[in-house]
Formats: structure tokens, C-alpha cells, sequence
């Protein structure tokens, strides 16, 4: 795997080993940053079932600010701290291993505001018309922040999750890629 754009253009990056983690595909990639960016100047990511944390990493190669990596399994931690070692990052990213429902409370409870929310969860445990309420509820998502899905392509999901507004979907391949904007005022 690599990162596609940006300061650390073509540096490669690790993936957990075995067949846990399912990586997002380059050309997927490079569409989700066409359509949200393509860069940035600043700002605060989550990247939610991380893996290997490649979404936070090509964010930050293009200029966001800070990502919280989440993944609840030790060795996709691991090898996420060991990209950001790598990219020598480490002062612009917490890497957490928990489940995804603690870290967006311990977010809330540290009034985090983000401006970008990557959800890739494995396919078959995912939860995520749950997340995106409690993304809404606990008021994670700055104004115009944007949330983005990935799912099997026959998932599917609300218009809206409160203030949080579907503006564009995409299918690659299996892959389902929702975007969604906070819209405070319609």
C-alpha cells in the first residue's frame, strides 16, 4: 500500500497481516479525496476501524492537521503506530485501541469538533446508522464537517442523520462510498 498524494506521495505504508483488515483500494482512495478535497489546510480527522491508517495518513499528506486513528485490534494498532513512526508524524496523530462507540465518547468528553470522519468497519460488523447518530448526537462534526462511508455497495442508508446530510454516493466495485455534510441551516 502506499500514499497516493501529497507531502508523502508513493511512501509505502504497512497493512495488518491475515485477513482481518481490508484495505482501501487505491483507486477508491483517490476518488474520496477528489470529491472532499483534494487538500486541506488544517483541520481534525477521525479515522474510524483505521486498520492500517491509511485514509488518516493520505489526509495528513494533504494537509489535515491531526487524526485520531481508532482500531480495536492490538495488531492494526501496532502497525499503525509503526506508519506514523515511519512518516514521522507522531505529534500529529493519537492512535487508540478501542471500540469505536468509547472513542466517540472520550472524543465528546474532550469536546473534540472534526472536520473529517472516515468509517470503514468490517463489512459484516458494522454498526454504522448507530455511529452516524452518535456522531450527530454528541455533536462531534464541526459545521460543514464531512462524514464518509464505506460499505458493501447494497447497504443502505438514511438521507439524513439529523444534521448530517447525504450529498453524494459512489459504487466501486463491491465498495459503497456515502458522503455526508453537516448542514446546520437547509
Amino acid at each position: 500500500m502506499r500514499i497516493v498524494a501529497g507531502k508523502f506521495r508513493s511512501r509505502l505504508i504497512q497493512a495488518p497481516k491475515g485477513d482481518q483488515t481490508r484495505p482501501t483500494l487505491d483507486k477508491v482512495k483517490e476518488a474520496v479525496f477528489s470529491r472532499i478535497g483534494p487538500y486541506f489546510d488544517g483541520g481534525v480527522m477521525l479515522d474510524l476501524f483505521a486498520g492500517s491508517g491509511s485514509m488518516g495518513l493520505e489526509a495528513l499528506s494533504r494537509g489535515v492537521e491531526h487524526v485520531y486513528f481508532v482500531d480495536r485490534s492490538p495488531a492494526a494498532a501496532a502497525v499503525i503506530k509503526a506508519n506514523i513512526a515511519s512518516l514521522q508524524v507522531e505529534a500529529q496523530c493519537d492512535v487508540w485501541k478501542c471500540d469505536s462507540f468509547a472513542a466517540l465518547r472520550r472524543l465528546a468528553g474532550m469536546g473534540v469538533q472534526l472536520d473529517l470522519v472516515y468509517l470503514d468497519p468490517p463489512y459484516q460488523k458494522q454498526q454504522l446508522h448507530k455511529i452516524m447518530q452518535q456522531l450527530d448526537a454528541l455533536n462531534l462534526i464541526r459545521d460543514h464537517g464531512q462524514v464518509i462511508l464505506e460499505s458493501l455497495k447494497e447497504d443502505e442508508f438514511d438521507e439524513a442523520y439529523h444534521q448530517l446530510h447525504r450529498v453524494k454516493e459512489a459504487t466501486y466495485g463491491i465498495s459503497r462510498i456515502s458522503y455526508y455534510r453537516k448542514e446546520t441551516e437547509l
